[in-house]
């Protein structure tokens, strides 16, 4: 079985609108506004994910706080666009942490008493002496 996540289109309009304490209209009016944009199937059905609902949840509360649709649709807009920066960053983060273990050459020094920083390659020891060795991943 394919896995399901909160993006799959499992629900048809009657139900997501039941989900969200909607009618099966409003829910067709935010999709023809684009507020909501649920999927389709090759028959033209509309088939909401459970992330769907729960932005047609989100609706409902900015609607009840007094907002209009177009500040709905503007914050709705927003946050999609911060979790998608969010998304990035994190494939991003990942990609130079295995950048940076993966690199090979990577430089390791060690200081001696006296202060001088000697270079050493990697898996290169320190001669034996009273020597602190500083490894800092970049």
């Amino acid at each position: 079985m394919a896995d399901v996540d909160e993006n799959s289109p499992l629900f048809a309009i009657a139900i997501a609108a039941e989900l969200s304490n909607m009618h099966p209209q409003t829910l067709r009016q935010y999709d023809r506004l684009g507020l909501v944009s649920p999927r389709r199937t090759a028959g033209q059905s509309r088939r909401y994910s459970m992330r769907d609902v729960v932005q047609l949840r989100e609706i409902a509360r900015l609607s009840a706080e007094g907002l209009n649709l177009e500040g709905i649709r503007r914050i709705l807009d927003l946050e999609n666009q911060v979790a998608a920066l969010q998304s990035r960053v994190r494939e991003l983060e990942t990609a130079l942490a295995d950048e940076l273990l993966n690199r090979p050459g990577r430089r390791v020094f060690a200081a001696r008493e006296s202060g001088d920083v000697l270079r050493l390659r990697a898996g290169e020891r320190v001669p034996k002496q009273n020597e602190v060795v500083v490894w800092r991943p970049f």
